[in-house]
């Protein structure tokens, strides 16, 4: 037998229940719809922009302004980066954002540009200006070139983070746990992590952005753009100025003699000797 008293406790929690099952159906509508428009909207911009293009045989890069506007070519070399880093105060908490700058100036209009790429963190702004800074001063052609062997990209795994990159990690745990490196607490705690993060499935989802992002395809590019794509001939490859050779001997110069010293210290440390000498 039920109780007179528990009836209304009973019926008021099912009243209570079905208006927070209500709200948060429609929180999580609403905010499901929020989310596939800025998706969308990513998606769209993305097919329609033309990218940032790295000539290293010409020693150029050309940005391409949109709006059908014609693309602006600069020199390698006269292309300005930095990293920015941002810390605010909110009613969630602290938050920090983290960017890549690039500055250059039109040759034809002497105008000043200015991009801004964000980025998750300072080390990956760093790393993405490295990334470039390498493809266009020491030839590197592939990852595999300068990555470690044993580490989550392996030769012949294609170029973005999928499933590939968890079984690697995966593989580099247990081997690093059967060379003593690492604790049983460890894989413990890696595999509690996983499990959590729902296992294989945030890969999944990564690699089928991948590939709704090649089936999308890029934007033609416009001809005079095309045309300067081109590879050149070896005899028609641009050279390093004479300029850049002496600043990037230096840095070098430096850096055998405080290896432990950080590079990004020992660059503006040239540069600015550099700019006081020519001042």
């Amino acid at each position: 037998m039920t109780s007179s008293e528990e009836l209304p406790f009973a019926s008021e929690f099912m009243a209570f229940f079905d208006i927070t099952l209500g709200m948060g159906l429609w929180g999580g509508g609403l905010f499901l719809a929020l989310a596939l428009f800025i998706k969308a909207q990513y998606h769209f911009k993305f097919r329609n922009d033309v990218p940032t293009r790295f000539h290293r045989q010409r020693r150029e890069v050309a940005f391409a302004p949109g709006g059908g506007k014609p693309p602006i070519i600069v020199p390698w070399e006269s292309v300005a980066a930095w990293v920015t880093e941002a810390q605010g105060a909110t009613q969630y908490g602290v938050q920090r954002q983290y960017g890549l700058g690039l500055g250059f100036i039109d040759p034809e209009t002497g105008q000043q540009h200015f991009l801004e790429l964000p980025q998750p963190g300072l080390p990956l702004a760093m790393g993405l200006w490295e990334s470039v800074r390498a493809y266009m001063e020491y030839e590197v052609h592939t990852r595999e070139e300068i990555q470690a062997p044993n580490g989550l990209h392996r030769p012949g795994d294609p170029p973005y983070e999928g499933v590939h990159t968890f079984h690697n990690a995966r593989h580099r745990l247990h081997r690093r746990h059967r060379d003593g490196e690492i604790g049983l607490l460890k894989v413990t705690m890696w595999y509690a992590w996983h499990i959590l993060d729902l296992w294989t499935i945030p890969f999944h989802l990564a690699e089928w952005e991948i590939r709704a992002i090649q089936k999308a395809g890029r934007k033609t590019l416009p001809a005079s753009l095309e045309e300067w794509s081109q590879p050149l001939s070896e005899a028609q490859w641009a050279k390093p100025s004479e300029a850049l050779n002496r600043l990037s001997a230096e840095v070098r110069r430096r850096h055998a003699q405080q290896p432990n010293r950080p590079i990004t210290a020992i660059f503006a440390e040239v540069y600015a000797e550099e700019a006081a000498l020519s001042a």
